[in-house]
């Protein structure tokens, strides 16, 4: 996949909303690219290889399925400039263990958290450190699953309503 590519689909993504060309140029250098194929299902995302990664699609079609502890939870990834592993990114004390499922012929980016945390800077100090990414991809990412809750609650709320034909519309 070529620069530009990287380029567009992270400018398509909500993790880039409100950083400069600048700044997306770096979270570029920062991420590894990935194509999976239909054949390799079903991908165990704990390996080490993921581990800690914050998955973005750019083309194709994945479904993760994972036990975030002990409770099922289902993505549907279709759309370029979804994320997945959320959680296994930000960190914490949380047992995640997940696979995909690749639907169709799919890509995707991957960003490690030990090098976005690379460009924080540190006691001894960093030359090319830029705290300011780190910052703004965290504000995305919590403004990101936020969009996601605010739509998670109002289907559920539209479900509720049909099930209970509560407010006269069913």
């Amino acid at each position: 996949m070529s620069k530009e590519a990287v380029l567009a689909a992270l400018r398509h993504s909500k993790l880039s909303e409100d950083l400069s060309d600048d700044e997306v140029s770096l979270l570029a250098s920062l991420v590894i690219v990935h194509d999976y194929r239909v054949e390799d299902v079903p991908v165990e995302m704990d390996g080490e290889a993921l581990a800690d990664s914050l998955l973005i699609l750019v083309a194709g079609e994945i479904e993760v399925s994972a036990l975030v502890n002990n409770e099922p939870v289902f993505l549907h990834l279709d759309a370029p400039g979804d994320l997945a592993r959320v959680m296994s990114f930000v960190g914490g004390k949380v047992s995640i263990k997940a696979a995909i499922n690749v639907k169709r012929p799919s890509t995707v980016l991957l960003l490690k958290r030990a090098t976005l945390e690379a460009t924080l800077p540190t006691l001894a100090g960093k030359v090319y450190a830029h705290p300011t990414l780190a910052y703004f991809v965290m504000r995305n990412l919590v403004r990101y699953m936020h969009e996601v809750s605010r739509r998670s609650s109002a289907e559920k709320e539209e479900m509720s309503n049909y099930l209970y034909s509560l407010h006269g519309r069913y």
